[in-house]
């Protein structure tokens, strides 16, 4: 098990900076406050964590399932999972409390900016027919919710070891406090909008 904790969480650096950190320091903090007004740093939005879920409702079944998806999980945040359990039973989905129904991940400081960067540059562009990211995704207090069909997106996943495509849950957490910063964060952060149609 200590093992496997290990090979999972790839350690970082304590001088090592993701890519996305510089951009963010050098170039998203000065824009931001010329775009936003903003006369200190400090008031500037920033990215605080990046939650990550895969639900697995055949694991009450088939308990593999959950560890192929925890594995998935690990590979594409560089992270080891948590097992996430039922809360209540609800006799309709035959589901009793306490059994495990997804894994989920949170991301934080340098991990968390490898992972906008590698979904931003990578995952995104194989996403099928995807033609930007709808702003009604936001949640009010500019944290974006997206809900993603299939996990093979992540180059990191094999999908020859895991064939089932799995729809997944992302939520990037800010500062921002309402939806117009926390989409200008993520604009200069790389994230790209859908456009409003032209009337």
């Amino acid at each position: 098990m200590a093992k496997e904790k290990e090979a999972s969480e790839q350690t970082i650096p304590k001088d090592y900076r993701a890519r996305l950190s510089e951009v963010y320091t050098r170039k998203v903090v000065p824009e931001l406050m010329k775009d936003l007004n903003l006369s200190s740093p400090m008031a500037v939005p920033k990215l605080t964590k990046i939650v990550v879920n895969i639900g697995v409702s055949e694991a009450k079944d088939n308990i593999q399932l959950l560890e192929q998806a925890k594995e998935d999980l690990s590979l594409i945040a560089g992270q080891a999972p948590q097992i996430r359990r039922a809360k209540k039973s609800i006799s309709n989905f035959k589901l009793r409390e306490g059994m495990p129904i997804g894994v989920r991940v949170t991301l934080r400081g340098m991990r968390m900016y490898e992972f906008l960067d590698r979904f931003v540059s990578i995952a995104m562009p194989r996403i099928r027919d995807f033609q930007g990211m709808d702003p009604k995704f936001f949640d009010g207090r500019g944290n974006l919710n997206v809900g993603l069909k299939e996990h093979h997106v992540f180059a990191e996943v094999n999908t020859e070891k895991s064939p089932k495509a799995r729809g997944m849950n992302i939520t990037f957490v800010t500062t921002a406090g309402d939806n117009e910063k926390g989409r200008s964060l993520l604009e200069h952060l790389g994230m790209p909008f859908k456009k409003p149609l032209k009337k």
